[in-house]
């Protein structure tokens, strides 16, 4: 269509489907260029599509172009889906990303709000494969600095009380809580002996220790839920190239009262940001400059970063440093993820003791599954604040979207094992003339590739879900309302329902979500 009308197309689809399948208002953004009334326009279009193959009907509505697919073009590209499953919404871009996210602090396992940022990542990540995309995850390690540090203060608080038997333990304002550090001083012990424990001498050789066995948990976790990274970049690696980042910023860094700056101000950025303190320490930020020269020494086309909703206001410095850099820093893209809020039978989740007093994402995990947890968070913008009722989504029943989608793909096949005819005869059957009601459905279960480019273009994941929630429910209303095992179509109702259970798995599998093809029921869907 874009080659037809020789630029970009916004399609819709129009809530009444007698419209037909897709519109789309073109005619109006060519009015003004084309001076003429959106009308006439449309008019003008729909007659020179003349005889397309993939169309039945285009017509022009009140200034819109409305398509209708053929019935031949439906039926192929469905039988095609079945013949290649593999293959069904994939496309062929060539752009090459590079994806950032979690990036925790190894300084305890994952929370919460780290789980949300890692589901929409690893969706965001699936999705882009899945249309061929050359994309990397990455995972940056924050391993320099003052939060190491006090993991090794941490450690040693903890065994001078619980296994040293100190008394009068002196407990700074800040420091780690949390059961994992049971662990750790364990195995701290183990490895090194009992004086690392109290020597405050090693803390550093015994915070270094820790934070790669607290990366193992986290890496554990992520597993749990299907999350996988490619590569991960650790800060405590890259100072050794300190001055010569610092060389290629050149005048756009400066000392003043002992501290080194950089000129954030001057791309909009609220005042200059120290990099390096007057101690002689390095900022966050001074990490981040580094890191992001590497990635961009790289050579990406694209680069994404998914944060917390709390570093809003860290993109201008941090892009102002690609600038001064000598990148552009239009290639950067920036994703928030906003905070998260429990609720467990209508009242607040109680925080874990053993996380210190936060909500750990494997309890989550633990509590209602993995497949629960990704959806959840999977299923709303990632800008916008999330609040869910664990006790919803633990229900085997409708009122739980997650089942209810997986019990439409186990609906199917409990079909299949029914039929009175072969899978041969199945798949040899037309999808011709199924009546006004199939057809909805096999153009519903068809649309997944569409969704997939918008969801990943957009970022908005939570589309996929929301179009996995539709068709199930379509496929439901359809169960009840046409009969087909026995039938005189049941050999290609049966394949229609083939495109709609490809469709649910496909989709699931973006989200990191295994289909069933069984499942225990509390009610009747």
């Amino acid at each position: 269509m874009r080659e037809k009308l020789g630029r970009e197309v916004v399609l819709e689809k129009p809530r009444d489907r007698s419209f037909g399948h897709f519109a789309t208002p073109i005619a109006f953004s060519l009015a003004k260029e084309l001076r003429k009334s959106p009308m006439i326009i449309a008019e003008e279009l729909a007659s020179s599509f003349g005889e397309v193959e993939e169309f039945s009907s285009v017509e022009s509505v009140k200034g819109y172009l409305n398509f209708r697919l053929s019935e031949n073009f439906l039926a192929e590209y469905a039988s095609w889906a079945l013949d290649n499953p593999s293959e069904f919404a994939k496309a062929d871009k060539k752009e090459k990303i590079l994806l950032e996210f979690v990036s925790a602090n190894p300084t305890g396992p994952l929370h919460i709000g780290h789980a949300r940022g890692a589901v929409y990542g690893d969706t965001l990540y699936r999705l882009a494969k899945h249309l061929g995309y050359d994309i990397t995850a990455e995972y940056y390690v924050n391993d320099a600095g003052n939060q190491i540090d006090l993991l090794g203060l941490s450690i040693q608080l903890y065994a001078r009380e619980n296994i040293l038997k100190e008394e009068d333990v002196a407990f700074p304002e800040s420091y780690y809580r949390g059961e994992y550090l049971e662990s750790l001083a364990a195995g701290a012990q183990k490895h090194f002996g009992i004086e690392i424990l109290s020597d405050e001498s090693r803390q550093k050789e015994l915070a270094m220790w820790a934070k790669d066995k607290v990366m193992e948990i986290v890496v554990d976790s992520l597993a749990e839920t299907n999350i996988h990274f490619d590569t991960f970049v650790n800060e405590s690696g890259l100072y050794s190239d300190w001055d010569r980042v610092m060389a290629k910023m050149g005048d756009n860094v400066y000392k003043a009262e002992g501290k080194l700056f950089i000129k954030s101000e001057s791309k909009g950025d609220d005042h200059d940001r120290v990099v390096v303190r007057d101690d002689g320490r390095p900022t966050y930020l001074a990490g981040d400059i580094v890191y992001h020269n590497q990635k961009f020494e790289r050579g990406y086309d694209h680069y994404i970063n998914i944060w917390g909703a709390d570093h809003h206001g860290y993109i201008t410095r941090v892009k102002a440093a690609i600038d001064f850099l000598g990148y552009d820093s239009n290639k950067l893209e920036v994703l928030l993820a906003q905070m998260v809020s429990l609720l467990k039978d209508g009242e607040p989740y109680k925080m874990s003791k053993r996380a210190g007093n936060v909500i750990l994402m494997s309890d989550i995990v633990e509590e209602i599954g993995s497949d629960a947890l990704r959806f959840i968070f999977a299923s709303k913008k990632s800008d916008t604040a999330l609040e869910f009722d664990l006790a919803e989504f633990k229900k085997q029943d409708s009122s739980n979207p997650i089942f209810y989608i997986q019990y439409a793909h186990a609906r199917i096949q409990t079909l299949l094992s029914k039929a009175t005819v072969s899978m041969e005869d199945i798949n040899a059957a037309s999808l011709k003339n199924l009546g006004e009601n199939a057809d909805t459905l096999l153009f519903d279960a068809l649309l997944l590739p569409e969704i997939v480019e918008d969801a990943f273009s957009s970022r908005q994941v939570q589309k996929l879900p929301d179009y996995l929630k539709s068709l199930a429910a379509s496929l439901h209303k359809f169960y009840y309302d046409v009969r087909m095992i026995g039938t005189e179509d049941e050999a290609k109702l049966l394949k229609l329902l083939l495109v709609v259970a490809l469709s649910i798995k496909t989709g699931l599998s973006l989200m990191g979500i295994e289909a069933k093809d069984r499942m225990e029921r509390e009610e009747e869907v």
